[in-house]
């Protein structure tokens, strides 16, 4: 999972439930913030935007339906003010406002990858099929590929991906993408309170734009994403998990990585007011990994902040879920045991107030992390190509519910990276360019990249990559037991496709000893290691959850 960066536009947009105030008109100074704003749960809205007026902001942009507001202030005790408002149950920065930026290096948060350095892997000749589906031995782990003779999906079958973006003209994602019901919900965010660089100048961007169109990814994550769901079977590269689905890009992450609680809401709240069958969550909602309501390390103003992030995001999930969208999440690449105390030592991540700094705080059970532990989200773990779970992966008895192929270059018995123990999807150029890990005649410089005809191909591991083949798998359900839904896509009832996913995951055993040590060794002979403890049954465990993901038996 990882951050991108967004930057705002002048114009707001109208979608279903979000409504747009119009902004008077007047200087914006650069300490000017703004702040997503919960309301009260039944409160009136006049009654809520008067006691925001009394606190000092002004409202800029409201979600009706789940009662947030898009708020602006200059006032250093707006926050403090919230936390004493009846009418208002909490707050937490956006952004900063009118903020003048500095020169731009690209930031990337990517702790799923861990590359190679070898010659890249040659797939073998295959007569039938995808070119390099030599490579993707993900989906012959869930049995993705023999359910294709049975169900690829339906095209009224719409997943949406929360993420950094789609590269919609891709050649392996473009005959999928919906790019009229895409959305960017993102703008590029320049620094952070600090004046720290996040997403960097908005004049630096390939398109000169702070908020990027619906057809486009700076980042690569999403696209890799959205290729494991749903790319097509067309003898062009690789084939996803459904590849007869609609993939619907609701950009959630910035072009740095970095994912805020605003685009979230406004994402979850567009896919249950049109249509979205599935979405797909491979990140955690900044600037805290972990969100703690009485924390003794955290400030009154940092508790109301991680506070509002808890509610307002279960809101919207609780909204979706209940107008039929399946929630899908991966369960992070921290190895951590989410049922057990932990120390989180890179909270908060970017400055959301002046002089915020990442610190170490012990974090309890009891904290939430959003929104793989939110309300009605399906949570993912990753395994490796000998269906280990990824030495990677965060577990936990209680917190992961599904285990799905995300990818562990380890898993092999030199113990050293092998960029084929990845998951390889599709992967922007305009990205592999920038980083230049293509030269200027479009040769790979790097082993964890291949070119095959026009489009190229990148190999990551981590949960983001796990996620997206429970979201494939889903979709394949609702394509083959869905019902007709009024706007004329199909439907089912996110429990059923849950518990369908739940009875056909194949039941997979806590090692044996539970406390599993893994091992590595680096390039220059230095050795690494780290054991993780899984605790509970064959049924039912920390590591692999119900068990793992398996396409053939969830159709039938």
């Amino acid at each position: 999972m990882r951050h991108v960066l967004a930057t705002t536009s002048a114009a707001a947009v109208v979608m279903g439930a979000l409504v747009t105030v119009p902004v008077r008109a007047e200087p914006q100074g650069a300490q000017e913030q703004e702040y997503v704003v919960l309301y009260e749960e039944g409160a009136a809205p006049e009654t809520a935007r008067a006691a925001v007026r009394a606190a000092g902001g002004r409202v800029v942009e409201e979600n009706t339906v789940l009662g947030v507001a898009t708020v602006r202030t200059a006032d250093a005790a707006f926050l403090r003010r919230v936390g004493a408002a009846s009418a208002l149950e909490g707050a937490t920065t956006n952004r900063v406002v009118g903020a003048l930026p500095g020169a731009a290096e690209k930031l990337s948060r990517s702790p799923e990858k861990l590359f190679g350095t070898g010659a890249a892997p040659r797939p073998g000749r295959r007569a039938k099929g995808e070119p390099l589906g030599a490579l993707q031995w993900n989906l012959r782990q869930i049995d993705a590929d023999r359910t294709h003779r049975l169900e690829r999906g339906d095209r009224r079958v719409l997943v949406g991906v929360m993420d950094t973006g789609i590269d919609g003209r891709h050649p392996d994602i473009a005959p999928n993408f919906d790019r009229k019901l895409s959305r960017n919900f993102t703008v590029d965010q320049p620094v952070d309170a600090n004046g720290t660089k996040l997403d960097g100048p908005c004049a630096e961007e390939r398109d000169k734009s702070c908020k990027d169109p619906v057809d486009v990814d700076e980042n690569e994550h999403g696209t890799h994403v959205a290729s494991t769901i749903a790319s097509p079977r067309n003898g062009i590269g690789v084939q996803g998990v459904a590849p007869n689905v609609t993939l619907v890009n609701l950009r959630t992450g910035q072009d740095s990585g970095y994912f805020f609680l605003k685009p979230t809401l406004d994402a979850l709240t567009y896919a249950a007011d049109h249509g979205i069958d599935i979405v797909n969550m491979s990140y955690y909602i900044d600037p805290w990994a972990w969100n703690c309501l009485d924390n003794p390390a955290d400030s009154a103003e940092e508790r109301l902040q991680q506070k509002t992030v808890i509610e307002a995001t279960n809101r919207a999930l609780r909204y979706a879920h209940r107008k039929g969208v399946t929630l899908i999440s991966a369960a992070g690449n921290g190895q951590a045991d989410y049922s057990k105390e932990i120390t989180d030592a890179a909270s908060p991540n970017f400055a959301i107030t002046q002089g915020q700094k990442p610190r170490s705080r012990k974090i309890s059970p009891s904290c939430v992390s959003q929104p793989s532990e939110g309300d009605h989200v399906i949570s993912v773990s990753s395994t490796g190509p000998s269906k280990r779970k990824s030495y990677f992966s965060s577990f936990g008895l209680g917190y992961v519910a599904l285990a799905a192929p995300g990818g562990d270059k380890l898993d092999n018995k030199a113990k050293k990276v092998d960029d084929k123990g990845g998951i390889w999807a599709a992967y922007p150029k305009n990205v592999a360019l920038e980083n230049r890990r293509i030269d200027a005649k479009g040769k790979p410089t790097v082993s964890y990249v291949v070119r095959q005809g026009d489009g190229y191909y990148l190999s990551l591991q981590g949960t983001s990559m796990a996620a997206p083949h429970v979201a494939g798998v889903a979709a394949l359900i609702v394509s083959r037991f869905g019902r007709k839904a009024p706007g004329g896509g199909l439907t089912m009832d996110p429990a059923k496709v849950e518990a369908r996913l739940r009875a056909s995951a194949v039941p997979h055993a806590c090692p044996v000893p539970a406390n599993h040590t893994y091992e590595w060794f680096g390039a220059s002979g230095t050795r690494g290691s780290t054991t993780q403890k899984c605790e509970g049954t064959r049924a039912r465990n920390g590591f692999y959850g119900v068990g793992i993901v398996n396409a053939a038996r969830a159709v039938r």
